[in-house]
């Protein structure tokens, strides 16, 4: 469930104390004005931490303490050209120009000059989504909120002070030659100090001393204000920033922000980035792609089909594009462009997606093809790495079961329990499986199993039902029918059947009626329904 709220309500540390408390797990977003960051937990712990569209610089921040040269810096990045799915600290790593220790040591202090930073926003909002990880190429670390309380308390006082003479990042400022001159030689300046004199030239603002000093905003707030204080620097105006490209910076500023705020599952914020970006590049394939992929998280199966359509048009568009449109396609009922959109996903993909081919085996199934759909799934499992999904075994047992192989069926859905315990739709299968096979008490294990692992199913409840109704254990099954209809009142008409017959036993005529007749409403054609309405009519 998400946490949502406002800054003004409640302290971004109280946030975070509080996710520590709960050991959560997922990825808080959290906006300020123009800005957005996220923190992932990881039980409790944060793992990873970025303020969007602030350059990481960790290689020049490398080059800067004297880690790496320029040469090393360059070569990582002309590797990077033919890596892209690697980061630069990764590639650095790899071509041996700093260790790996070193490498965590400066996400580290990233992770934390992130959290410090978004600990001085006292307006916006924050959003908690669980479940919700990191890129699987960040480098993560564990850190108990609790450690940066006390230092994210004293920068917020301090960062109250810095602002009233540091009141804007365009701010520009120039070195007092004459006083600097003048300074007595016991007058020592901080590091900090030293670092940020050497880019105060009268033309950089204060953003740009951030990016080319490789400090962080705190850093170059406090030396500046220090050294406002002391006269040693004076401002002399603010700079003018001139108009992005429409293709460049500005397209590059709303997409990431975009992609920030749909990874935090933030999608109306998101879905706002994205239209700015196809305002400003109504072809632009990624906004194409993710505004799709919102539309059908969210069920909005007809706008997915038009936002995907529009990316697939693009000579270059992933599988990933055409894997969606097919989803999109299967959930309209439209199978046969959900098959041609999914032998366009496997060509592009090389045929070694395993969840491309699962999907051509769900397909093939729905639309009756049980042969060539049990093909796909037997394709399927040599490509899973390192196992087959849950799903795959959903399927995959549904196909065996489908031609009649249970013996088989029953084998994949075992495995699959084994490697994916907590998914309680397989242990609902495999009751059903059971049932079918004439292992009544097994079945009913199964399903007992299944609603341990998820309550919230109506299917295992009236699963379980019938198993008790067929054992005549009637009062057990009323309970778990109700239960059924709870979750969902159409849950179907034999349900009702049952909890008719149920209530006539118990001689309770009336309710019995009233669960025929709703029957009927769910199934008109139901001939033992209606014969036990007459029968009952005749009897009063």
């Amino acid at each position: 469930m998400a946490i949502k709220g406002s800054l003004r309500e409640a302290s971004l540390p109280d946030v975070l104390q509080l996710l520590s408390m709960g050991k959560k797990t997922g990825c808080l977003g959290v906006t300020h004005r123009g800005s957005f960051g996220y923190v992932y937990f990881a039980e409790g712990k944060i793992a990873h931490a970025s303020i969007v569209n602030r350059r990481d610089r960790i290689g020049e921040l490398l080059v800067k303490v004297g880690s790496i040269t320029d040469a090393q810096l360059r070569s990582a990045i002309e590797a990077q050209e033919t890596h892209r799915d690697k980061r630069l600290g990764e590639l650095l790593v790899e071509l041996g120009h700093i260790t790996r220790d070193a490498l965590h040591e400066l996400v580290r202090v990233q992770i934390e000059e992130a959290v410090y930073q978004m600990f001085t926003w006292n307006e916006g909002t924050f959003n908690f989504e669980a479940g919700v990880r990191p890129d699987p190429h960040e480098v993560l670390v564990s850190i108990g909120p609790e450690s940066l309380m006390l230092e994210g308390a004293r920068r917020v006082d301090e960062w109250g002070v810095i602002e009233k003479k540091i009141t804007s990042f365009d701010m520009v400022f120039e070195a007092d030659l004459s006083k600097l001159a003048a300074l007595p030689s016991n007058f020592a300046l901080t590091t900090e100090q030293q670092t940020v004199l050497q880019h105060v030239d009268g033309r950089r603002d204060v953003a740009h001393i951030v990016e080319s000093s490789g400090l962080a905003e705190f850093a170059v707030g406090k030396a500046l204000y220090g050294l406002m204080i002391a006269g040693l620097i004076i401002r002399v105006g603010s700079s003018t920033k001139a108009a992005a490209p429409v293709t460049g910076a500005k397209v590059e500023e709303h997409r990431n922000l975009g992609v920030a705020f749909y990874r935090s599952s933030m999608y109306e914020e998101a879905f706002r980035e994205f239209r700015r970006v196809l305002e400003l590049s109504k072809d632009d394939a990624r906004a194409l792609f993710y505004v799709g992929t919102m539309h059908l998280r969210q069920g909005h199966w007809a706008e997915a089909i038009t936002a995907y359509q529009s990316a697939a048009a693009h000579a270059d568009a992933r599988a990933a594009v055409f894997h969606n449109l097919a989803i999109a396609f299967e959930r309209v009922g439209n199978y046969p462009e959900a098959l041609s959109a999914l032998g366009e996903a496997k060509r592009r993909s090389g045929g070694t997606d395993a969840r491309i081919q699962t999907s051509i085996g769900v397909v093939s199934l729905v639309m009756g093809d049980v042969a060539a759909a049990d093909a796909a799934f037997s394709a399927a499992k040599a490509l899973w790495r390192p196992q087959p999904s849950a799903v795959w075994y959903h399927y995959a047992g549904l196909s065996a079961a489908t031609l009649g192989d249970l013996a088989r069926a029953q084998e994949i859905l075992e495995e699959g329990m084994a490697r994916h315990p907590h998914a309680a739709p397989l242990h609902n299968n495999l009751a059903v499986l059971l049932e079918r096979r004439g292992a009544y008490d097994e079945a009913l294990a199964a399903g007992e199993r299944g609603l341990a692992e998820d309550p919230t199913i109506p299917q295992l409840h009236k699963n379980i039902g019938d198993l008790y109704y067929r054992a005549g254990r009637h009062d057990e099954a009323f309970e778990a029918y109700q239960r059924a209809i709870r979750a969902d009142e159409k849950l179907g008409g034999d349900v009702y059947l049952k909890l008719g017959n149920i209530r006539l036993r118990r001689r309770q005529r009336v309710e019995a009626a009233q669960c025929w007749e709703r029957a009927l409403d769910l199934d008109p054609g139901n001939a033992i329904v209606r014969t036990n309405l007459e029968a009952l009519k005749r009897a009063s």
